[in-house]
């Protein structure tokens, strides 16, 4: 199946009350395990991927032949999407669209309302002429990824999410809602009320950064709420390093590191696989 967007599959996933998992990739491990869980449990998926994870990989048009050529060759035919995580500007989301990105996000949100409200907007002009979905931010999401480096919360408010949606047209939001990249200290503590107001006034599906360490329970209520994308990096990361740690403790003279990491994308793979079945994805390609 060839790439698409994830305007159709969180529309849907809104529409039936389930979730599609973004997934970050960050080599080409993480890009097999994510791809092969997805084949598995016949899941739509969404392969994430930041501009550091960009970078590292070699550049947004390696990452497009990377995932292009394992879909080939996996014979891959669930829907998915490659999405810009994060992308701090127009000229970036530009060069991944470019480069064949199915969709972006443009994250504008650390500027004042209005400036935000221009940035956008200019992404989503270039962004459908090219029949890529917009993901786009309000609030401040805590923790850290890749650069991406926030102090604090700052939940986002429903008034200016409405007006986003309606001077954009974006596909979804990612409203900042308690959720933090990274680790969680302590208990999650969403905030339902504003998720729920958000929902109603903005009427397209929402987004959940920050997905790893979230209870099924808070998952089940956002996905209520309509939540319809969820994004988890952190988790993968964790088992994956998990598994390489274990392997080589257990057998120190080992070098190929084809060894190590075959472990380390099983333990991706059963983590999403995981994530899929809790999101409620699984078998609705």
């Amino acid at each position: 199946m060839a790439l698409v967007s994830m305007k159709e599959m969180l529309e849907k996933g809104k529409k039936e009350g389930y979730a599609v998992g973004q997934f970050n990739i960050n080599n080409l491990e993480f890009t097999q395990a994510i791809l092969q869980a997805a084949e598995e449990e016949k899941s739509p998926v969404i392969l994430g991927v930041s501009e550091g994870a960009a970078k590292y990989m070699g550049g947004f048009t390696t990452v497009v032949h990377m995932v292009k050529g394992l879909m080939e060759d996996y014979k891959t035919s669930v829907p998915v999407a490659i999405h810009l995580d994060h992308g701090s500007s127009f000229e970036k989301c530009k060069a991944a669209i470019d480069a064949g990105f199915t969709s972006v996000m443009i994250d504008a949100s650390h500027h004042p309302f209005e400036e935000n409200v221009e940035i956008t907007s200019q992404v989503v002009e270039y962004a459908h002429a090219h029949n890529v979905s917009v993901e786009a931010e309000l609030g401040t999401v805590g923790g850290q990824e890749d650069d991406v480096v926030a102090d604090g919360v700052i939940y986002a408010d429903p008034a200016e999410c409405a007006e986003l949606v309606k001077r954009t047209a974006i596909d979804c939001l990612a409203p900042a809602l308690g959720s933090v990249h990274g680790p969680y200290k302590g208990e999650p503590n969403l905030g339902f009320k504003e998720m729920e107001e958000i929902s109603q006034l903005a009427d397209l599906p929402l987004v959940l950064h920050g997905g790893t360490g979230i209870p099924t329970h808070d998952i089940t209520r956002a996905i209520s709420l309509g939540t319809a994308k969820i994004n988890v990096n952190t988790e993968n990361q964790i088992s994956a390093t998990k598994a390489i740690r274990a392997y080589l403790d257990e057998n120190p003279a080992q070098y190929d590191p084809r060894k190590y990491l075959i472990p380390a994308r099983e333990a991706i793979k059963a983590t999403v696989i995981g994530k899929m079945r809790e999101f409620g994805s699984a078998n609705k390609a």
